[in-house]
């Protein structure tokens, strides 16, 4: 794995507690790389340093961001919530706090950087909303926000599909800006992967059915380790020329949908 050219590199990851983002910053320690961890509860991988942040508190973001030393050559956004948590704590989380961290971060990014965030298959649906997202995606402050959301949510699923098709646009948005500095910014877009937050779901919902269907047609769930490998070769110099890609990490799922059986 040495093409990947992780070693000594400074990387950071967001939501390493637990599911792909632990997975992510446990592949990166093992590839040489100094990892900063940044969540709620400290994991149990020996990070290079910590930050503990209740991703919610927006306002909390930036002076994390000050106490991690610059400049750094990756950043992993994995941090999110499922649709079972209030809507304002899954727009915040899987939204602005991705946008308001990055920021922060890229600010003092040099070229040849990178960007991977993870959006989700139930973002799928974000080109049916570009000009609602685009819309969306302008306003700044946190209330007005998810103020917009409520008062256009009949457009939408939910609020977690609603912020995966943001990561989704903002990640396409941000690559036509980014790059001009030689930093580039892609996302995945995970089918079912067998997480803390799918297993939350079907505890939450005990009368979910939707199994058969969203892992179609591979006939299975993924694990961490899949969806955390292109996170990583996203952000490698092995991919220097893609930028603002959603990439699916489904088992064919996206190309289902698209084609259809045969």
């Amino acid at each position: 794995m040495n093409a990947l050219n992780y070693k000594n590199k400074h990387v950071v990851v967001t939501g390493c507690y637990t599911g792909i983002g632990n997975a992510v910053a446990g592949l990166l320690i093992d590839l040489g790389a100094t990892v900063h961890g940044v969540d709620l509860h400290a994991p149990d991988l020996p990070l290079a340093e910590f930050s503990q942040l209740d991703l919610r508190a927006l306002d909390a973001i930036p002076r994390v961001a000050e106490k991690i030393a610059s400049p750094v050559d990756a950043l992993f956004n994995c941090a999110g919530l499922g649709p079972s948590h209030p809507d304002a704590d899954v727009l915040t989380i899987n939204f602005l706090a991705t946008r308001c961290l990055t920021a922060a971060l890229a600010a003092n990014m040099q070229p040849g950087a990178a960007i991977a965030s993870i959006a989700s298959i139930g973002g799928a649906a974000w080109p049916a909303h570009l000009e609602a997202l685009s819309n969306c995606l302008a306003i700044q402050q946190q209330e007005d926000f998810l103020q917009w959301y409520q008062s256009n949510s009949a457009l939408f699923a939910n609020a977690y599909s609603f912020s995966k098709e943001a990561i989704v646009v903002w990640t396409k948005q941000q690559a036509t800006q980014l790059i001009r500095r030689g930093i580039r910014i892609n996302c995945t877009s995970p089918g079912a992967t067998r997480t803390p937050m799918l297993d939350e779901i079907e505890r939450e919902l005990p009368n979910f059915s939707g199994m058969d269907a969203i892992t179609r047609p591979i006939g299975r769930c993924s694990t961490s380790l899949e969806q955390a490998w292109p996170l990583l070769l996203l952000n490698s110099e092995l991919c220097s020329y893609i930028n603002g890609a959603d990439l699916p990490v489904d088992g064919g799922g996206a190309a289902l949908a698209t084609v259809g059986a045969s």
